[in-house]
């Protein structure tokens, strides 16, 4: 059960009074994540505040903490799947009221202008897309801070509606893991009968098998650990191949449709390639470190391709919220107290969860 969240009394948004939050956050590369209080922005006309019922540990914080993707600012106050009770909202607030439920998933602000932006596409924004944390703001120069805290301020246009009655502890991974993998399936249009691969089964990849199965999917699962077999056809997945075993690819050649492939780490895709069928796609929603492979022949013969992408913009990331609730589609979690984040980081690295840890933000 989620926690019943308390609606807090803050000064009057006329007042401009900046909002005192508690955190987890690194101080640097090499340190672990550890309590820090900071201020919050003073909310604006447009600001939505939020007191932080949840956030999910994505892999990607611990690659930012650990400066694992280039130069990390410190303090770092991670966190981009992020859930809570609206407390306060600015005098132009149209969309929110206190006591609405609300989201923020991996940015909170983009010019609004650029062509990325009209097209409701803002993770692309040509100006500046304000990434949640290890970011700055519009201006350029003030950090922008994450969701391992008791609050987050917001502009309303940047904020997602969460339906009320959903178990917000597993809502919380939607709005990265979710909007990850729900984007490229509703772009190469899944629908039933689509032969969908799932490549990896972690974070992302359990959200896909979820979601492309919500979408009337047939998916197979590609795993190097035969003990998830079990967990994949729970999840919805028909097939299962291990992929040590190059032979194991053998009776899925030319049957798929579209691959996911979640995994941030070396393969090659060549095995993956020779399973889709003519002019199918293989999309790459995990970033490996190092550059992968894959043989030419494997995309000449057969016209087939080698796709990316990223996450959502607002109003894809709102539909795909809309699309969970309808299906009933969460994610799998372990709920944990912010004490036990460093634990987690570790479990993680080890995948050593099934398939998010989930931070309760009443514990910092």
């Amino acid at each position: 059960m989620t926690k019943k969240l308390s609606i807090k009394k803050l000064q009057p948004m006329s007042k401009s009074r900046s909002i005192a939050t508690r955190a987890f956050a690194a101080q640097s590369a090499t340190s672990p994540l550890a309590p820090y209080q900071f201020e919050r922005r003073a909310p604006r006309a447009d600001d939505v505040v939020i007191e932080i019922s949840h956030c999910g540990i994505c892999h990607s914080d611990i690659h930012t903490v650990r400066s694992e993707w280039g130069p990390a600012t410190f303090p770092c106050v991670p966190g981009h799947e992020i859930v809570g009770k609206v407390i306060a909202v600015g005098k132009k607030v149209k969309r929110f009221k206190v006591g609405d439920l609300a989201g923020v998933g991996c940015f909170v602000d983009s010019c609004g202008k650029c062509v990325s932006c009209k097209n409701n596409e803002e993770q692309f924004c040509s100006v500046h897309t304000a990434f949640t944390y290890n970011g700055t703001e519009l201006d350029g120069k003030t950090p922008t801070q994450g969701g391992y805290a008791s609050h987050i301020v917001v502009r309303d246009k940047y904020t997602l509606k969460i339906k009320k009655g959903l178990p917000l502890e597993r809502v919380a991974p939607l709005l990265c893991a979710g909007i990850t993998t729900y984007s490229p399936l509703k772009r190469y249009k899944v629908k039933k009968g689509t032969k969908v691969g799932v490549v990896g089964l972690g974070g992302l990849g359990h959200m896909a098998v979820k979601i492309a199965k919500a979408m009337g999917g047939e998916v197979t699962v590609f795993s190097t650990s035969p003990g998830k077999e079990q967990d994949a056809r729970k999840l919805g997945a028909k097939n299962f191949v291990i992929t040590s075993d190059a032979s194991n690819f053998a009776p899925m050649a030319g049957k798929l449709d579209l691959i996911i492939d979640t995994v941030a780490a070396d393969h090659d895709f060549t095995p993956y390639l020779g399973t889709l069928k003519i002019g199918g796609t293989h999309v790459l929603v995990g970033a490996a470190p190092e550059p992968n492979k894959f043989g030419a022949m494997g995309v000449i013969f057969g016209r087939k391709a080698i796709a990316g992408s990223l996450i959502g913009g607002i109003k894809e990331t709102q539909e795909m919220l809309d699309f969970c609730a309808a299906k009933k589609v969460f994610a799998d979690i372990e709920l944990i107290e912010a004490k036990d984040i460093n634990a987690a980081y570790e479990r993680t690295i080890k995948g050593q969860v099934k398939y998010r840890f989930v931070i309760d933000a009443t514990t910092f």
